[in-house]
């Protein structure tokens, strides 16, 4: 998610990790998983890679501002030699968004070298930043996945395996993380006690990966195994999968980020046991049993509007059609709008198809608004395009919380629903009528999973720091 789509939701970032048992290198495969989770960052990326037949400090290491095939060329893939690796794509919620910040984080210690990839954020890692500098440390990022590594080198130097290491820092860090961390001969994936975060484990020939979505598996034909439990640890050697869990919750006090599914992830993704596109589609139709309007199109705003989209044309008997044309190669534009034009950010990315929505009562399907600034843009376009009706459809409820656990949901005061009434907000965005998902259907759309509501409700499944930990830790 790039900031210059303002009125967007950020995620911090997409990991994968693999250990190839027959000794092939590694880095051409991380480079394709990661660009099959390019959606969930495109600040920066980065690949690291060890042998674990060779020295024990001999780990490559590439990372870069931008996107993967900005910062990769096949002979700097061609230089990172290794069996074992992880790699990382990156939106920052927590420390700018500057090179040092890139992932993954690479420690040399006592130990040998530590590889490090996290998605996520925490809420004590101020706390737990500020306790370590009193005892030394020097930290050479703003980001709270160094305090994570720091503590995972911390204990290692104290405890038998890495896997304890891990086990004995997730006592420490609280919030949201999927981490993958590579040591000289083992790959460990860990998810939060409360499965904030997507990780799953995948299997191709002689190789095992661990990835945020199983739609990574698919990009470089691994066979999808199953997702790491919220909690679990798993350790990856030559002698196959261990499972540590210790760390697990009861499975009714779990919280997924249930906005993996309404936006983050992609379509053709599955996370625990949930399909990402069923539950769009399921949201859609949800919308159009309780916000029906006559209409001549139900529209969606790509990508993750498209599925609501089609669930609610399914349900309603109304036609769903194209609306809008994506310019897909925007990427990054070079020239970063301002808040000023920012309008025009939106128009350089989407465009009406006149002849789809001329003279016709529109229904457009979104998957969230956050301030209302590209709201407002994109009804103004079909109105432009000839539209006689608009009739917005929202697949969320309205945000009317900050989120402290990975998601850049900004303060309550930034947010259109804050203190404003659905007519209210209907009218600042030009619509005709405006209808959002009912917060009771979010469960129903996930089959009955254990979510976290908390920007809709502020009800959060651990206590809410009572400072704002989302900026960076620049003093």
């Amino acid at each position: 998610m790039s900031r210059e789509n303002f009125d967007k939701l950020g995620e911090e970032c997409g990991v994968f990790g693999i250990y190839d048992f027959d000794g092939n290198d590694v880095a051409s495969t991380i480079y394709y998983g990661l660009f099959a989770l390019q959606h969930r960052g495109q600040e920066s990326c980065g690949i690291a890679v060890s042998d674990t037949q060779g020295p024990k400090r001999n780990v490559k290491t590439q990372k870069g501002m931008g996107l993967c095939n900005e910062v990769f060329t096949p002979d700097s893939l061609n230089e990172l030699k290794g069996d074992i690796g992880v790699g990382h794509v990156r939106y920052s919620t927590a420390g700018e968004s500057v090179p040092e910040n890139a992932q993954p984080l690479v420690l040399n210690y006592v130990k040998g070298i530590l590889g490090l990839a996290h998605n996520g954020n925490l809420i004590n890692a101020l706390e737990l930043r500020e306790e370590l500098e009193q005892t030394g440390a020097i930290f050479q990022t703003t980001i709270d996945s160094e305090v994570i590594a720091y503590h995972i080198a911390r204990e290692r130097v104290n405890t038998h395996s890495i896997e304890k290491a891990v086990l004995k820092a997730m006592d420490k860090i609280r919030g949201a993380y999927s981490l993958i961390v590579m040591s000289p001969r083992k790959l460990i994936g860990a998810r939060d006690p409360y499965g904030f975060k997507p990780l799953c484990i995948g299997k191709r020939d002689n190789a095992f990966i661990l990835a945020s979505e199983s739609c990574a598996l698919d990009t470089i034909g691994a066979e999808f195994i199953r997702d790491v439990i919220p909690g679990e640890i798993v350790t990856i050697t030559k002698e196959g999968i261990q499972s540590d869990c210790s760390m697990c919750l009861p499975q009714d006090q779990t919280a997924r980020c249930v906005f993996e599914y309404i936006y983050f992830a992609r379509p053709d993704s599955e996370i625990d046991g949930v399909g990402v596109y069923r539950s769009r589609i399921q949201a859609g139709k949800y919308l159009a049993m309780d916000s029906p309007v006559d209409a001549d199109l139900v529209v969606g705003v790509p990508e993750s509007g498209n599925a609501a989209a089609l669930g609610y044309s399914l349900e309603s008997g109304i036609p769903y059609g194209t609306a809008f044309v994506k310019n897909t190669y925007v990427g990054r534009t070079f020239i970063k709008p301002g808040q000023s034009s920012r309008e025009s950010s939106v128009q350089i990315k989407l465009n009406v198809l006149r002849e789809a929505v001329e003279g016709k009562r529109i229904i457009m399907i979104d998957d969230s608004i956050v301030r209302g600034t590209t709201s407002d843009r994109i009804v103004s376009m079909l109105r432009d395009a000839g539209a006689r009706e608009v009739h917005v459809r929202i697949s969320s409820p309205p945000f009317l919380w900050p989120c402290y656990f990975g998601t850049d949901i900004p303060e309550r005061e930034q947010l259109i629903a804050y203190k404003r009434s659905i007519n209210e907000i209907c009218e600042i965005i030009g619509a005709d009528t405006l209808g959002y998902l009912r917060k009771e259907r979010l469960e129903e759309m996930v089959k009955g999973l254990p979510i976290c509501k908390g920007c809709f409700t502020g009800e959060y499944p651990m206590e809410p720091p009572t400072r704002d930990i989302r900026g960076n830790f620049e003093r």
